[in-house]
C-alpha cells in the first residue's frame, strides 16, 4: 500500500487538521505528517500545491488526494476496517456519524467567537449579547450530546472506546476549556478523558512548542 501523507496546518490553531490527525493517531493508522503553517489570516499559498481547495487538511495516498476532515476519516476507516475508527455496532455507527455531521455543519456561534487555541490562558470572553446567545446555544447542544452519549455508553468516550466522533469534537474540548464555558461535571469528565488521551497529549505538546502567532485566532 502506498504511504499516507496528511498535510496539516498549525497545531495550535488548526481545528480541522486536528480532527483527522487525532482520529488516525488514536487508531494506530500509519501516516506521514507534513505541517504547512498559516502565514497570514488567509492561510498559505502553498496549500494550493497540495489541496484542490487551497486548505488543509488534505490526505495524499500515492497520487490520490482526499480533503475535508470527515472525508479523510471515512477514507482511513475504509482502508483500515480493523482499526475501529468508527464504533462496531451499526446503531452506534449511525449515531456517531449523525453527531459528527452535526459538528461538521453547525455550531457557527462557538466556531466564530472562540477559535481553537491550545496556548490560550483559560478565561472568559466579554461578548456582545447576540454573540453570547449563539455561543450559549451551541454549548448547550454540544453538552447535551456529550452527556447523553457518555451516559448511554458508560464512557469515558462518546461510544465507550475512542472513535471518529470524539475526534470530530476534539477542538471543541479545547474551546470549552480555554474560554471557560462549562461547569457541568459530566461534561468536564468527558473533557478530562479527552485531554488525557495519548494522541491529544502528543498534539498539544507540539502545539505548545510552536512559535507562530495568528492574530485573528487570538480571541
Amino acid at each position: 500500500m502506498a504511504e499516507l501523507t496528511l498535510y496539516i496546518g498549525n497545531k495550535n490553531y488548526s481545528s480541522w487538521s486536528f480532527r483527522p490527525w487525532i482520529a488516525l493517531t488514536a487508531a494506530g493508522v500509519p501516516f506521514r505528517e507534513v505541517l504547512i503553517p498559516f502565514d497570514d489570516d488567509g492561510g498559505n499559498p502553498k496549500f494550493r500545491e497540495i489541496s484542490p481547495t487551497g486548505r488543509v487538511p488534505c490526505l495524499h495516498h500515492g497520487a490520490f488526494r482526499v480533503w475535508e476532515s470527515l472525508a479523510i476519516i471515512e477514507y482511513a476507516a475504509e482502508l483500515f476496517p480493523v482499526k475501529g475508527i468508527w464504533p462496531k455496532a451499526p446503531a452506534d455507527r449511525a449515531l456517531a456519524r449523525s453527531v459528527s455531521m452535526e459538528m461538521l455543519s453547525g455550531f457557527r456561534g462557538i466556531r466564530n467567537a472562540c477559535p481553537m487555541n491550545l496556548r490560550r490562558p483559560k478565561r472568559r470572553l466579554d461578548l456582545a449579547a447576540d454573540v453570547q446567545a449563539g455561543v450559549d446555544a451551541d454549548v448547550a447542544r454540544i453538552s447535551a450530546i456529550w452527556t447523553e452519549l457518555t451516559a448511554r455508553s458508560g464512557g469515558p468516550y462518546l461510544f465507550g472506546e475512542f472513535s471518529a466522533a470524539d475526534a470530530m469534537f476534539a477542538p471543541v474540548v479545547n474551546r470549552f476549556d480555554a474560554y471557560d464555558l462549562v461547569s457541568d461535571k459530566a461534561v468536564l469528565d468527558y473533557m478530562a478523558a479527552m485531554k488525557a488521551h495519548p494522541a491529544w497529549k502528543a498534539w498539544e505538546t507540539a502545539a505548545l512548542a510552536e512559535s507562530w502567532i495568528v492574530p485573528a485566532d487570538e480571541a
